[in-house]
């Protein structure tokens, strides 16, 4: 229909231009040239109708391809919701057969366990037995294996209820705290005294201490005056910065004996702990 439309109006438009060439040609026209002329108009006709044609067939080629992608598409989306809708039935189907055959009866099984171990603590394991009817052979008794089973568990729920007595300890008597060893040290010469050498203790917390002793006091006063400071002579030692050695000392020596002559640092450093 459309290019019907479209001949119609190449047509029409064409009829302006035979009226001007009829026009120019009248008086010179003649058969032949008349001939001529609607052949022309034919011929130019037929080429507007072809080229007409392939361009609307062209065109209307796209359209059923554009209708086929959506066509395409839409059953693509339908069999893709198909699709999930299958994968998820199939997949409630699974978690409910896992339910009713896994969870369900593992749940019922620790429930029961539960249920026997509170009626062995109560004591009242008949409640799991499923008991006799009524009205019917009335004398009826357990068996023997089964009374003796609930007779022992009642006993042993007897003892489990019982209460271990509460004991009571007699506290050991206190230790009587020992007194403290006041250490004394020698009274700190002065400055202008002679004989006189100065000792300075470095702790391991960074702190230096320092004090004033004659060269004849006993090296021992050394130790005395690092237990006093808060370093007992069980963990720390007493070493020479350079040469770093250990401080030898013995009751019978001045500090003169074991080399201090001169102002001295002496470190106060931690034994290693033998394993």
């Amino acid at each position: 229909m459309a290019s019907r439309g479209v001949v119609g109006i190449f047509l029409l438009s064409a009829l302006p231009l035979l009226c001007l060439e009829l026009r120019r040609g009248i008086p010179d026209l003649g058969i032949k040239d008349l001939i001529l002329l609607c052949g022309r108009i034919f011929l130019l006709l037929a080429l507007l109708t072809l080229i007409i044609s392939v361009t609307t067939s062209w065109v209307n080629s796209f359209k059923p391809s554009q209708v086929y992608l959506k066509e395409e598409e839409e059953k693509n989306e339908k069999m893709q919701k198909l699709v999930r809708k299958k994968q998820q039935e199939a997949q409630g189907e699974k978690v409910g057969r896992y339910i009713e055959n896994v969870l369900k009866p593992s749940q019922e099984m620790k429930l029961k366990k539960l249920e026997e171990r509170f009626y062995q603590m109560t004591g009242e394991t008949w409640k799991l037995n499923n008991g006799h009817k009524l009205g019917g052979d009335e004398d009826l008794e357990l068996d023997s294996e089964s009374q003796t089973s609930f007779e022992t568990s009642n006993r042993e729920a007897a003892k489990r209820r019982n209460l271990p007595m509460p004991v009571t300890r007699v506290s050991p008597p206190a230790e009587q705290p020992t007194k403290k060893e006041v250490l004394d040290l020698p009274e700190e010469p002065p400055e202008t005294a002679e004989e006189v050498v100065t000792v300075a203790l470095r702790c391991p917390s960074g702190r230096v201490l320092r004090r004033r002793f004659f060269k004849s006091c006993s090296s021992q006063v050394l130790f005395d005056w690092m237990m006093k400071i808060g370093y007992r002579t069980s963990l720390y030692s007493l070493s020479t910065s350079f040469p770093r050695r250990p401080l030898e000392v013995e009751g019978g020596w001045s500090l003169q004996d074991i080399g201090i002559t001169v102002d001295t640092v002496l470190n106060v450093e931690e034994k290693e702990q033998s394993s």
